[in-house]
């Protein structure tokens, strides 16, 4: 107990205090605790409901991707810029010199992302965006030159692994090539993304502008979308904006400081499950053997190499 408390108080103000005062210090540290769990098991939610939002409006609504994609944004910019300002009374810093980058890998996955939903399922959209981020993130280091210890090689490897198991033709049940290129695309511009995003002195703030820096960029898709939008294709579109993407980025920023970054990088390891879960459950996909084994190596590569660099 007092070792626990240490990380509470300090050796220091344990001195002097009683048993009741201890309990009350543990209890506390324990409700924060799970207050931090529900917080970090909401956003992964959020961020597995993009898939699952943006697969419904597409093949249940018959939404244009496209579309999906602009309203995605604009009502992300929106929200994101309204959070920046309650903080702190001003409007993101909108300095295109310094975002641009970030605005293009943004608008990369964006798009990519959303036109991907065209063929692929909720779960192997999700699966293959995750391994796609581990596998862009890694080449990123060896082409910086930076020492790579050997596990995670390995996790890469097991991770691209799991991929190509996943994207073998298979007959009738292959997953579809052109869905699969354009989720790597996204893939590939959210591992840019986070890359970017490693050094922000504001996370929250760098997301916002880049939302809004995106939003006049997302002019030429707009221009060859459908715009027959049903109520519930907008609904949903401006769920994925407002609430998954802007107020679910927020809380991940608001709970990440508070986390190891090794368990920050294994919580979302479950997005990809949550997304193949309630794709089976609300969209009736299929759960085959080889989406289990492949989800097993991508996800296992993913956490082999965490657990590389949390011993880095």
């Amino acid at each position: 107990m007092w070792r626990f408390m240490q990380g509470v108080g300090g050796r220091e103000n344990m001195k002097g205090c009683g048993a009741k005062t201890l309990v009350r210090m543990a209890a506390r540290r324990v409700a924060w605790g799970m207050t931090l769990f529900l917080l970090t098991a909401l956003t992964m939610l959020a961020f597995a409901a993009n898939s699952i939002l943006n697969r419904m409006a597409v093949w249940d609504a018959g939404m244009d991707p496209l579309a999906f994609a602009v309203i995605r944004v604009a009502a992300g910019a929106v929200v994101l810029a309204a959070l920046v300002w309650r903080r702190v009374g001003r409007l993101p810093d909108y300095a295109p010199s310094r975002r641009w980058k970030g605005v293009a890998s943004l608008g990369l996955y964006m798009v990519g992302f959303s036109l991907a939903y065209l063929t692929l399922d909720a779960g192997i959209g999700a699966l293959i965006l995750f391994g796609g981020v581990q596998i862009t993130m890694f080449a990123a280091s060896v082409m910086a030159r930076e020492s790579v210890p050997p596990l995670r090689w390995l996790g890469a490897v097991v991770a691209m692994a799991g991929l190509v198991y996943l994207l073998w033709p298979r007959g009738a049940v292959s997953v579809d090539a052109g869905g699969a290129v354009l989720m790597a695309g996204a893939a590939l511009g959210w591992g840019i993304y986070s890359i970017l995003g490693r050094g922000a002195a504001d996370a929250l703030e760098g997301t916002a502008a880049n939302f809004g820096l995106l939003l006049p960029v997302m002019v030429l898709p707009a221009l060859v979308a459908e715009w027959a939008l049903s109520p519930v294709a907008q609904a949903l579109a401006v769920t994925s904006g407002a609430v998954t993407s802007g107020l679910g980025y927020a809380l991940w920023y608001r709970v990440l400081p508070q986390m190891a970054g090794a368990t920050a990088a294994i919580a979302q390891l479950s997005v990809p499950v949550i997304a193949v879960a309630a794709g089976a459950v609300l969209l009736g996909e299929p759960v085959t053997r080889e989406l289990i084994v492949a989800a097993a190596l991508v996800l296992g590569g993913i956490g082999i190499s965490t657990f590389a660099g949390r011993r880095g």
